[in-house]
């Protein structure tokens, strides 16, 4: 990482915002936590200390759930039409656009991502998350039913919303998840109570902001900044939540289920990944290679669907190997804020100790470093691009998400269709799959025989109408999609004797 580089001028607004102060948003009001108690969030490029965030507790998280309960039940939220929310939600997306750079700086400060990722990935995702969900909120409808059993009734479905919703949020793309958790919620005529990830609140702050601005109702979004171990486990634990949503690690998953079973709160879970990417003889090798680098060097690896083991066939596998190899010595890492950056620094210290405890595991297992594996600088977390070769699928470093820049490749003798399917699915995970052929008979073959919420074939991507999430230990339910809306209802029938 060169010391030399141009820094993007961070703009006035951004700077104001980032001095704070940074509260909860509580029924509509910006509070300090009720323990007035605080804590930092640091910029991931150098460590420096970026603002101080309230910390909600207990407490915070009451007053949270039952400002959104009152929205549900009693207030001005409760008796919207659907056309009226879909206004909302829209003019949300209108001033996310609007406020896009903004963001865009936000973002990088607090998560280190580039700027350019920010601005080309993160921000457009996010606002066509909002306006795709608006639309649906007009078309949540039931159906007729046809009855079998004998007698004259009229018996037909109606979909609910399922009330107060709890939504925790992950550090790795902070905007993107928070809208992807609200906008299908909103749209169903839910409250929601939003805590997002402690290493990374401000993108969700400043959201919060944009939502009071538009003119959403008090207590239909209410904002907790604070640790998973206090506020998080409250709002899981809460009588008064009525669905919890969660991105992140499967272990943390666990411990949701745990709490929310108590009282049978309805969960959706999108957890922990370990992506195949497979490559066989036909693929187009050029694209197999740059397709496979950004996979996993794109956000640092920290990517639940980062397509970090490869599986290519012997034929091809130097060639593809060389060119990833080649691909992340290439990769320009450094500060977020240069122009020049492809890859920023992970998250936090915890994080790239993690990484390079994984890294040093596989070696000490038998993998060879075929390019990086060591940190860069002193400043900042950053870490190289790297390559193991000579893995096998029994290695942690095959086994468990390690949620970084690091790709184990892999071989395979023949193209047989169920061996390799095997041993792509020999994981506990099953978020996601990325397939490089160009036979359509192998594609849609293999696609059926993986376990994983998604197939990607040839480079395809992430669409808010596109359904995502995980088999196995990856998660429960969906998001995206009309299954993501559907997950924050409740389907009501209704038989009416004549």
């Amino acid at each position: 990482m060169s010391v030399n580089v141009s820094m993007a001028a961070i703009p006035a607004a951004v700077s104001e915002f980032i001095r704070g102060p940074h509260k909860l948003l509580i029924d509509g009001k910006w509070v300090a936590a009720a323990s007035n108690k605080t804590f930092s969030t640091h910029n991931p490029a150098n460590g420096s200390l970026l603002a101080e965030i309230a910390a909600a507790e207990a407490a915070d998280v009451d007053l949270a759930v039952n400002a959104a309960r009152r929205a549900f039940d009693d207030g001005p939220w409760s008796r919207m039409t659907p056309a009226a929310r879909a206004k909302l939600i829209w003019r949300l997306a209108d001033a996310l656009e609007t406020h896009a750079e903004e963001f865009a700086f936000i973002e990088t400060l607090d998560n280190g991502k580039p700027l350019n990722d920010a601005k080309i990935v993160d921000l457009p995702h996010s606002i066509e998350v909002l306006r795709y969900f608006a639309g649906w909120c007009t078309k949540l409808n039931g159906e007729s039913i046809s009855i079998s059993n004998p007698g004259t009734w009229h018996a037909y479905t109606m979909r609910e919303p399922v009330g107060v919703v709890g939504s925790i949020t992950p550090w790795n793309a902070p905007l993107m998840m928070a809208v992807s958790k609200i906008a299908p919620a909103l749209a169903a005529g839910c409250t929601v109570v939003l805590k997002p990830a402690e290493q990374t609140p401000l993108t969700t702050l400043r959201l919060g902001q944009l939502i009071l601005d538009v003119g959403f109702p008090e207590g239909v979004v209410n904002i907790l900044t604070g640790f998973g171990e206090t506020a998080g486990a409250a709002m899981t634990a809460h009588p008064g939540i009525d669905k919890v949503t969660f991105t992140g690690s499967t272990d943390v998953g666990r411990i949701i289920i745990r709490a929310a079973a108590n009282d049978f709160k309805r969960v959706t879970l999108e957890l922990g990944g370990k992506t195949p990417v497979i490559v066989f003889p036909d693929a187009d090798i050029d694209r197999a290679i740059e397709g496979a680098a950004r996979s996993i060097f794109s956000n640092a690896g920290q990517i639940c669907n980062a397509g970090s083991r490869l599986y290519a066939h012997r034929d091809v596998f130097e060639k593809l190997v060389d060119g990833v190899s080649r691909r992340a010595s290439e990769f320009r890492v450094g500060p977020g804020l240069a122009a020049s950056t492809q890859m920023g620094p992970v998250v936090s210290q915890e994080q790239l100790d993690r990484i390079s405890g994984f890294i040093a595991s596989g070696q000490n297992q038998g993998a060879e470093l075929r390019v990086g594996g060591g940190r860069i600088g002193s400043e900042g977390y950053f870490i190289q691009p790297t390559v193991l070769t000579g893995t096998r699928p029994d290695m942690d470093v095959v086994q468990q998400e390690i949620f970084g820049p690091v790709l184990c490749a892999m071989s395979y003798e023949e193209a047989d269709l169920d061996r390799i399917a095997r041993e792509a699915n020999a994981t506990s995970y099953g978020l996601g799959a990325v397939l490089w052929t160009q036979n359509l008979s192998t594609a849609h073959k293999m696609a059926k025989k993986l376990k994983a919420g998604t197939v990607r074939v040839n480079g395809g991507g992430l669409d808010p109408a596109l359904p995502f999430g995980g088999f196995k230990q990856s998660g429960w339910g969906r998001e995206l999609g009309r299954e993501g809306i559907e997950a924050y209802t409740e389907l009501k029938s209704v038989a009416m004797a004549l």
